[in-house]
């Protein structure tokens, strides 16, 4: 009886193997072709993309072309800053010797107190090298 149950077994053993290699080549073919129809939308995908791409560039090469032939007008030039003229700066010398504070001169004058400050520390700056 053992000699009859070990042909068996080995039978069996081999029919489980060849049906689990059928399952996976049934699988694998499966996602084979899944793959493929997926490919395919890819591929339109990206003709999609390439084809907006392509018409991004030409948007661009003829807004270069239109630049090239149509220079632009530059803008006005903008209003002068108001800053520290000469007379100014000299007007801001004289109050600060007759002893008036910064703040003072900078309301006369109408001037930010900060260039006030620093025209002050750069002539102390020049009067103490001289």
């Amino acid at each position: 009886m053992n000699a009859l149950l070990l042909p068996l077994s080995i039978l069996c053993g081999l029919i489980l193997c060849a049906t689990a290699i059928s399952l996976f080549a049934v699988h694998r073919a499966h996602c084979l072709l899944e793959m493929g129809g997926r490919a395919g939308d890819r591929q339109s995908q990206g003709d999609a993309e390439l084809q907006t791409l392509r018409d991004s560039v030409d948007a661009l090469a003829a807004q270069i072309h239109d630049l090239q032939n149509h220079p632009s007008v530059a803008p006005p030039p903008g209003l002068p800053k108001p800053g520290l003229n000469l007379s100014k700066r000299s007007h801001a010398l004289r109050m600060h010797r007759r002893g008036e504070a910064a703040e003072q001169i900078a309301a006369a004058l109408e001037l930010p107190r900060q260039e006030v400050d620093l025209l002050l520390k750069v002539h102390r700056i020049v009067l103490s090298s001289v």
